[in-house]
């Protein structure tokens, strides 16, 4: 980890030094190779530059308005409503829940440039003799930002190691991008470094069988989003190496979920594939996780030595929340065991005791450390209410209030008040566990011949683990309620939520495009987003998407 940290900011300096002597050096038909850079650079060189490939993917995974905003603002499980002043920014968070971006979306080229800069330093690393297990893990760090940028915008550009930079990148799009993913990561399998039973940091073999899992069952999606299709071919890949990683013995079900997303995770987790290591107190390479309870708490909540952290945005809906079974607030007692645990509302040592936050869905009345009723800054109860303004902005006497707020990673406090502002520990969950699970059992019911049988199984197992009731049948989906709590897209929805997967999945099962809060039926262009305007003028081979 200390060795990661210390050569950040080298390896960032070197990206860009070689990115432009690259430039310099086509344009004055200067003699220097990659491979006479290489050499006077040596290994240590190229692991520099994989090092700075791993850290970037801290903004998009991280950081409020990247992937987590795009994924799943534009889905059913989270929205941003302005309140007063707060969370306007010109309707940039609105437009995302209620489907009427545009290709001049401010959050649209944030997410496309941070995604494409993990794409440009992977393919840079292979530029630079990379040893084969360097070349395998870079090309895995480019599959992922290839496979997300497919996923959100239908295509993404593609560079060669060595290509002339002022030429623009040829652009990939549907099945054939898709195609292209699942080479490379078939191609580098044998050569990633193996994975922990412990949180995984580095790319490793279950990694890419899981993005490969991900690619195989969407497949069918990228090719054909409006009527997505399930070759069973694909279906069998998904099994196949879904049951590699299960049988493995691995993995596990953590025995508290909140300890997959805890500021300890690292140590705590059974779950964890593919994550982004943070470190309590320290800022080299810290990606700031706190981002992830900031963005929804209420201004008054985080604790009693820093009480104005929050930032009083995020949050879901209703229907969603409904979704685990329930329809009335969760109650503040941890004798409360009858609850899925991935609702919490439990007692959560570290956590509750300092601050009085219980990670999970809070609704209702919320409560300090000593049990003593918060208030919001109008003096009214800080209750939170389900409800929020059919139009998501919030003008009442409530406006602070409305919204069910959702803690997924549980703040840390590890320190008494010292990283209380910034650097939290908490590791950034990218790939778990309970998603190969989930995909296997999808892809079972996807089947020609389906194994519902088998897929139930699984489902059942999931459950248990969870402090839910097993269920004696769960279909696919519900396709006129896409908040029907029985199926297997709201299991995914409770056991997933707000892990980048919710706008994908809608759109597989075929309900992106439904109804639902604060969203209305809408046009089958917002199936993907619009390529960026800017990044449109920069690459004349992309494209815009139909519709745009």
């Amino acid at each position: 980890m200390m060795l990661f940290n210390k050569y950040k900011t080298t390896a960032l300096i070197i990206t860009v030094v070689l990115a432009g002597c690259t430039k310099l050096e086509e344009g004055l038909n200067n003699s220097l190779t990659n491979q006479q850079t290489a050499a006077s650079l040596g290994a240590a060189g190229t692991g520099l530059l994989l090092q700075t490939a791993y850290a970037d993917l801290g903004v998009p995974y991280t950081v409020a308005g990247q992937v987590i905003n795009l994924t799943g603002n534009s889905s059913d499980e989270s929205l941003v409503p302005t309140r007063g002043g707060d969370w306007d920014d010109n309707g940039a968070w609105r437009v995302i829940h209620a489907h009427t971006w545009n290709a001049d979306q401010t959050n649209l080229i944030g997410v496309f440039n941070s995604l494409n800069k993990l794409n440009f330093d992977a393919t840079n690393v292979l530029a630079f003799s990379p040893t084969k297990e360097q070349a395998a893990e870079a090309r895995f760090l480019r599959a992922l930002a290839l496979y997300q940028l497919l996923d959100l915008f239908g295509q993404y550009p593609l560079r060669n190691p060595g290509d002339n930079l002022l030429n623009a990148p040829e652009v990939k799009q549907a099945t054939e991008a898709a195609d292209f993913i699942i080479a490379e990561l078939n191609a580098v399998l044998a050569d990633l470094p193996a994975a922990s039973a412990n949180m995984n940091y580095r790319a490793n073999p279950d990694a890419a069988r899981l993005l490969l899992m991900r690619t195989y069952l969407n497949r069918g999606a990228f090719g054909n989003r409006p009527s997505p299709t399930f070759a069973d071919a694909d279906m069998q890949q998904v099994i196949t190496l879904g049951n590699a990683i299960i049988s493995s013995g691995r993995y596990t079900y953590t025995t508290n979920y909140f300890d997959n997303f805890s500021f300890d995770n690292g140590a705590k987790t059974r779950e964890g594939i593919f994550a982004f290591q943070n470190t309590s107190g320290v800022t080299a390479n810290n990606s700031s996780p706190e981002e992830r309870w900031y963005s929804t708490l209420h201004y008054n909540m985080y604790t009693p030595k820093n009480p104005n952290a929050g930032w009083n945005g995020f949050s879901t809906v209703a229907e969603f929340y409904n979704a685990f079974g329930v329809n009335t607030p969760v109650t503040q007692t941890p004798a409360d065991t009858l609850l899925d645990k991935r609702i919490g509302g439990r007692y959560y040592p570290g956590a509750t005791n300092i601050s009085g936050l219980r990670p999970g869905f809070l609704i209702g009345q919320q409560f300090s450390e000593t049990g003593a009723l918060l208030k919001d800054r109008k003096g009214n109860n800080l209750a939170f209410t389900a409800t929020i303004s059919n139009n998501m902005i919030e003008t009442g006497a409530n406006l602070e209030i409305t919204g069910i707020r959702v803690i997924k990673y549980p703040p840390d406090y590890s320190d008494n008040g010292k990283f209380y502002d910034d650097n939290a520990g908490n590791d950034i969950m990218i790939m778990r566990y309970a998603d190969v699970v989930l995909m296997v059992a999808e892809a079972m019911m996807r089947k020609a011949t389906p194994d519902n049988a088998g897929a139930l199984l699984l489902i059942n197992q999931l459950r248990t683990a969870r402090g839910a009731a097993v269920v004696a049948t769960m279909p696919l989906v519900n396709t006129a309620n896409v908040s029907d709590p029985k199926t297997l897209l709201a299991e995914r929805g409770r056991e997933l939520y707000w892990e980048y997967v919710r706008r994908t999945d809608l759109i597989r099962f075929g309900m992106f495009l439904k109804p639902w809060a604060y969203k209305p039926s809408d046009d089958p262009k917002n199936l993907v987003f619009p390529v960026p305007s800017q990044a449109l003028a920069a690459n004349p081979n992309l494209k815009q998407n139909t519709g745009y």
